[in-house]
């Protein structure tokens, strides 16, 4: 999960006393408590000032800057917001201390959550994430439209286990500036919380479970099919989407989708990876290598078609083993393994310290009596394990 990579803001909180005004003995005690630093003396007469006089536009805007001091926001935009019902005379100064206040918890947001990371103990961590979070929810109260304070709060849920509660801020910034990035994280949350039901479906057997992780991948799809009208190249996008495509069973509209894409746009690598993946998905060994091959024509260096098409050969020879497995002559399945070798090493040039793939690597040599090959191979694998 990515870190935290927002810049502090820093305002400062200029509070100015209008002078050469008519007040009344509360709102002139208030003043001088606040300049004094006795601020709960201020808020006792600030409080019996808009008891006395509900009207009292100065009066709640006092109080509101009263609130703000003792960090309690909430009451802070009541008064605020009740003052400026009663007139806008002191819109300014109210704007103007919502953005101090938006910048100060902002910052300390960015405080806790750096000082979170930098924890080593559990417990500590869990607090300067939790404080984090209250932060940022704080700041967002004072300035609802600060992209950077959501995606932010995103981080911070992210980071302390609470993707669920990323869902709002999430859909929040997709409504402002619909960026990538939301999509794709609002789509993997569902996405997630889809599988995290039918492995437990697949424990429970209760049929509400398979249900709701249904409900969920459908979600997904929903919010990356809007991604993807938006940014049509976005492979992480396109990657969540297949996959939850795959698992609601809705195969068929995913290769429909992905293929009606290449038929538009024929040389977009993107489409033609996914369309393959779906292909894989489906057992469709020679149209995927196909997808895979054409995605590797288009860019060269396209490490994860070259992993994938690998991949197919692979399983594509284990299926003819499988089928022929009473047919000790036919060595048809070695073919395919022989031909997942090239993408797969190819693969590791660009990408040497993968585990999985030199170990992958090594079951293809050992099939094909390759042993010296095979062994170091899984030497590989261990060492960057």
């Amino acid at each position: 999960m990515k870190r935290i990579v927002s810049i502090l803001m820093v305002l400062a909180m200029v509070f100015g006393l209008v002078a050469f005004q008519c007040s009344s003995t509360e709102i002139t005690s208030a003043k001088l408590y606040i300049q004094q630093k006795n601020l709960p003396k201020a808020k006792d007469a600030l409080l019996k000032e808009v008891e006395k006089n509900p009207k009292s536009d100065e009066g709640f805007y006092l109080l509101g800057y009263i609130y703000g001091e003792e960090g309690n926001i909430d009451k802070m935009l009541e008064s605020f917001d009740a003052s400026l019902a009663i007139s806008k005379k002191f819109e300014q100064n109210i704007e103007d201390s919502k953005k101090y206040h938006w910048s100060n918890n902002f910052n300390k947001g960015v405080g806790f959550f750096n000082r979170a990371t930098k924890a080593t103990a559990e417990d500590t961590t869990k607090m300067f994430f939790d404080q984090s979070i209250a932060a940022f929810e704080s700041a967002i109260l004072c300035q609802p439209d600060s992209v950077s304070t959501y995606q932010n709060l995103v981080f911070s849920y992210y980071n302390a286990g609470r993707p669920m509660d990323a869902v709002k801020p999430l859909e929040k910034i997709i409504e402002l500036i619909k960026s990538a990035d939301s999509y794709a994280m609002l789509g993997e949350i569902y996405y997630n919380k889809g599988i995290e039901y039918i492995n437990k479906y697949t424990e429970s057997k209760v049929a509400a479970d398979s249900t709701t992780g249904m409900e969920f991948f459908h979600k997904a799809i929903k919010v990356l099919e809007d991604g993807r009208k938006n940014h049509p190249d976005n492979p992480e996008i396109l990657m969540i989407l297949s996959n939850a495509y795959i698992n609601a069973d809705e195969l068929e509209t995913a290769m429909d989708t992905f293929k009606a894409g290449i038929e538009k746009e024929p040389l977009n690598k993107v489409y033609r990876y996914n369309y393959g993946v779906l292909l894989l998905g489906a057992d469709k060994f020679e149209e995927a290598a196909t997808q895979f091959e054409k995605a590797i024509e288009i860019d060269p260096a396209y490490e994860n078609a070259f992993y994938n098409l690998g991949v197919t050969y692979v399983k594509w020879g284990t299926k003819l083993r499988e089928a022929n497995i009473e047919d000790e002559n036919n060595k048809e399945y070695l073919e395919k393994f022989k031909l997942s070798l090239t993408p797969l090493n190819k693969y590791l040039e660009m990408k040497p310290e993968e585990a999985k793939v030199w170990e992958l690597l090594g079951k293809v040599y050992a099939n094909l009596a390759m042993t010296a090959e095979s062994k170091a191979a899984f030497e590989k694998a261990d060492l960057y394990r």
